[in-house]
């Protein structure tokens, strides 16, 4: 007798920025594309440091993506013959993709995902603890810290020269002008509260 195995599963690419996040989804994408797998690949209108409808990685490797708002709207482009849905820079995204993640494997769908797993601050981004969570791979990427040389694993946001504060927004699109990889014991948030 034999059994039909689906193949849904979530996976997480996830680190600082500049640790090659958006390379290795590129990377994976051309893999299924080579397989003759049909990839959806999404990234939030929020993201347009390089280009609007390409996931574009710090080194210019680009692949052409689809522009959405809200994750819901993953749905309208997602068919029958979907194999793979990846989503880029997904710490930007509501937490209904969650959800949605979950419900795209179970259909079957291999569903790649990738983003900053800590924001400025140096804590859990968006959505992305509980996508870690419940993935089944994890890809866990680092940078170098531009002050140690050690493996970074933080998110460094310099306004005008200076480490931002604690207080700042924590949405702030941009590239290495306002951010740098740090390693822990170089990682600065001047204001954060102390722990009792």
């Amino acid at each position: 007798m034999y059994h039909t195995y689906k193949n849904g599963f979530i996976e997480v690419v996830c680190g600082p920025m500049f640790a090659g996040k958006t390379e290795e989804l590129i990377r994976r994408i051309k893999r299924l594309e080579y397989a003759k797998q049909n990839v959806l690949v999404f990234k939030p209108q929020i993201d347009t440091r390089y280009a609007v409808e390409e996931i574009v990685s710090h080194n210019l490797s680009k692949k052409p993506s689809i522009i959405i708002d809200k994750s819901r709207e993953i749905y309208k482009y997602v068919k029958s013959d979907t194999d793979a849905v990846v989503i880029d820079e997904v710490q930007f995204f509501d937490n209904d993709i969650i959800e949605i993640t979950e419900d795209l494997a179970d259909r079957g769908i291999r569903v790649i995902v990738g983003g900053l797993d800590r924001n400025f601050r140096g804590e859990p981004f968006g959505p992305m603890p509980e996508l870690l969570a419940r993935a089944e791979f994890v890809t866990k990427l680092t940078a170098i810290c531009v002050k140690s040389g050690l493996p970074a694993t933080r998110t460094q946001r310099i306004i005008d020269g200076k480490p931002a504060l604690y207080s700042d927004p924590t949405i702030l699109v941009g590239a290495n002008e306002s951010y740098e990889p740090r390693s822990r014991h170089y990682h600065e948030v001047p204001g954060k509260p102390k722990k009792d």
